[in-house]
């Protein structure tokens, strides 16, 4: 049964690749990082923001739930999601 549910979109993990999909930028002295994988055909909204604080990086995965035919669409959403969380919660976010 499961190969049947495979077979007509049902089921089975989330495509995501362990290496960023998109690029990376600095923001304030943050690294936000693109990270959209595919879902049901389409590039979803993904990505990290990271920070080195007293020798430690610390990081903040986020997904939201947009979507994307094209995958430099999803990237530049990514990136501009990812400045936002900066702007709003600074070093918050990793609370």
């Amino acid at each position: 049964m499961s190969f049947l549910k495979r077979l007509f979109g049902g089921g089975g993990a989330p495509e995501k690749a362990d290496e960023p999909a998109g690029k990376e930028i600095e923001h304030n002295g943050f690294r936000v990082r693109a990270t959209p994988f595919k879902e049901g055909g389409q590039f979803q909204t993904c990505g990290v923001v990271s920070k080195e604080i007293d020798g430690v990086v610390k990081e903040h995965r986020f997904i939201r739930a947009d979507r994307f035919a094209a995958l430099d669409d999803a990237i530049e959403v990514s990136l501009r999601k990812g400045k936002q969380l900066v702007d709003e919660q600074g070093e918050r976010i990793f609370s």
